[in-house]
């Protein structure tokens, strides 16, 4: 060998070396993803509100037919869901509420929402800032013409005004009931011991659901209210039904909703177990 191939592998022996090491590096980066969807620990969470439109959501309105938006209350504005009163001269009752088309029973449901600009005209004192998420909803299908609420679960959201304390993430029963603290109670509003959020800032709302067992409330992560025992007004479990996100006069804006099932195959020899799984459901396991 000459002395000058000696030198030219030793000249380029870094830039080998480096396309050696890229190399294996790529190929660790390649088979990551599909290790963290093999990892039954992995949560994988799924988006409800995809940021560009409403199409798999349905509105009912009071006084309204089913999907009929009327005064483009929901909108999508710059990736978020919004609550919007622009067209509206007076409130007139025209509750609304939008909900994602198919029914949960048991998961966790995330969003991070915030209040903004004034309250519709004519609409009650209570309901400023006041709207929520529901959840073990009837079908919007269901609901009546005029009808202003769905029998459901409710998680109250509420924005501060600026001096007074005002809890979030209370426990609303448009239609139903539950146990807290180990006893039954027909309050129509029980409050959580969350902190109050006064101005126009983002929140995060977190609701943990297992079918008619239990359900807890956390909002910036610390649990604020926690029951169980849910069922409507005739005393009928509610075990699942339809989440809905509530328009009740005040203007709100939504940049996240997404949900982590918790019911699913939870066969250890399944291909799609999860650690998470708090339901068993044998029919969707594959090997």
């Amino acid at each position: 060998m000459s002395i000058n191939s000696v030198l030219h592998k030793i000249k380029n022996y870094p830039l080998i070396a480096l396309s050696c090491a890229l190399s294996v590096s790529c190929s660790q980066q390649d088979s990551t993803p599909q290790q963290s969807i093999n990892d039954p620990t992995q949560e994988q969470w799924q988006t409800l509100f995809n940021g560009q439109d409403l199409d798999d959501w349905i509105i009912k309105i009071a006084g309204y037919p089913l999907n009929e938006n009327a005064l483009d209350t929901f909108q999508v504005e710059d990736g978020k869901l919004i609550v919007n009163y622009d067209q509206y001269d007076e409130f007139e009752g025209r509750n609304g509420h939008i909900f994602y088309k198919e029914p949960f029973s048991y998961f966790r449901i995330k969003v991070e929402y915030r209040f903004v600009g004034e309250q519709a005209k004519d609409a009650p004192g209570w309901a400023w800032r006041n709207n929520g998420i529901m959840y073990h909803a009837q079908s919007p299908e269901s609901m009546a013409f005029e009808q202003g609420y769905p029998a459901c679960m409710e998680v109250q959201l509420l924005g501060g005004n600026g001096t007074d304390k005002r809890h979030t993430s209370n426990l609303v029963t448009p239609g139903s009931h539950s146990v807290y603290q180990g006893e039954f109670r027909e309050d129509h509003i029980i409050e959580s011991s969350s902190k109050t959020y006064h101005g126009d800032i983002w929140v995060e709302a977190e609701v943990e659901v297992h079918g008619g067992d239990l359900a807890v409330h956390y909002v910036e992560g610390e649990e604020v209210i926690r029951y169980s025992g849910m069922q409507l007004d005739d005393g009928t479990p509610l075990t699942q039904g339809y989440i809905a996100l509530q328009a009740e006069s005040a203007p709100i804006e939504f940049r996240k909703v997404e949900i982590l099932n918790l019911k699913g195959c939870m066969d250890s020899k399944a291909t799609n177990y999860k650690t998470y799984y708090v339901a068993n459901d044998i029919d969707s396991c594959e090997y």
